[in-house]
């Protein structure tokens, strides 16, 4: 089963440019007492106004004033009393397995514990770098789907890929990003379908299956989040899960928050998160 919704533009060779520009911008909006008007914040990064107003229209399609208030420090917790989604419900309506509720096509499927437990052993997964509204991102997959993004934008690119190869010890790493570029291509907006191949211990995966039920734009708790896996107890444990997620922004773990509205952590760095929120809650309200 599939759900569908219109995507957003393909990415381009411009999007790490894009945002770095942001996460430049993103540092200088917070040092503010109040918001920037356009020219100065535009001069602080060394950028004219006009060509600064196309890469925030190119990467987010809302002014740089209205984007402001997207990152602003507070805006979590607008959207946790604003937007929180009631994951119970949405799981009981039957709103997860290989249903897709983000805004593209996605299918999944999960590996078993037995091939689990084995580290990986006997899986081939290809890899590559590639372009993204939020910088590089590294992919991995297999011939099922997509098993990894990770991004480096705050990280490095020889952490990101330290950090993805640990997970699988026991698979045979390929370099090679052809097999895995229609389903970067869709998970980032693009035509096609996103396939994802979830390789993780039961509850992982229960949790992960979870965070798949958080539309875009909307925000969860992590103790809403064991709620709804049936550990209502085990929110360190859910936390745990959600920062193994191996498989960044098509598993939506940028959406879930602390109770009090704060960020929470974020394992590629709390940067991203918040532009992830940030972008995703333009584009819902454009």
């Amino acid at each position: 089963m599939t759900a569908h919704a219109v995507p957003d533009p393909a990415p381009t060779d411009s999007g790490s440019y894009h945002y770095n520009v942001m996460r430049r911008a993103i540092d200088i909006i917070d040092s503010a007492d109040t918001p920037l008007p356009l020219d100065e914040l535009a001069a602080r990064l060394g950028m004219s106004a006009p060509h600064f107003q196309r890469v925030f229209s190119a990467w987010v399609g809302v002014s740089p004033k209205r984007y402001q208030q997207y990152l602003a420090l507070d805006h979590a917790r607008f959207l946790l009393s604003q937007r929180m989604t009631t994951l119970e419900a949405a799981l009981g309506a039957g709103l997860s397995g290989s249903s897709r509720l983000h805004d593209l096509f996605l299918r999944w499927e999960a590996m078993s514990p037995g091939e689990f437990a084995k580290g990986g052993a006997g899986l081939t997964i290809w890899h590559g770098w590639f372009d993204s509204p939020f910088g590089e991102v590294l992919a991995m997959g297999t011939t099922r789907g997509l098993c990894g993004l990770a991004f480096s934008a705050e990280t490095g690119r020889d952490a990101a890929m330290d950090d993805m190869t640990a997970r699988w010890p026991a698979a045979t790493f390929v370099p090679d990003p052809d097999p895995l570029r229609a389903w970067v291509t869709a998970a980032f907006g693009g035509q096609g379908e996103a396939a994802l191949h979830l390789i993780g211990a039961p509850f992982q995966i229960k949790v992960w299956e979870a965070l798949l039920a958080i539309p875009s734009g909307h925000v969860t708790t992590y103790s809403e989040l064991a709620s709804a896996v049936g550990h209502p107890r085990a929110v360190r444990a859910v936390g745990t899960a959600v920062g193994r997620n191996p498989v960044s922004w098509l598993i939506p773990c940028h959406r879930a928050l602390r109770k009090s509205g704060g960020l929470g952590g974020y394992h590629w760095g709390l940067p991203v998160k918040r532009s992830m929120l940030a972008y995703e809650a333009a584009r819902t309200d454009a």
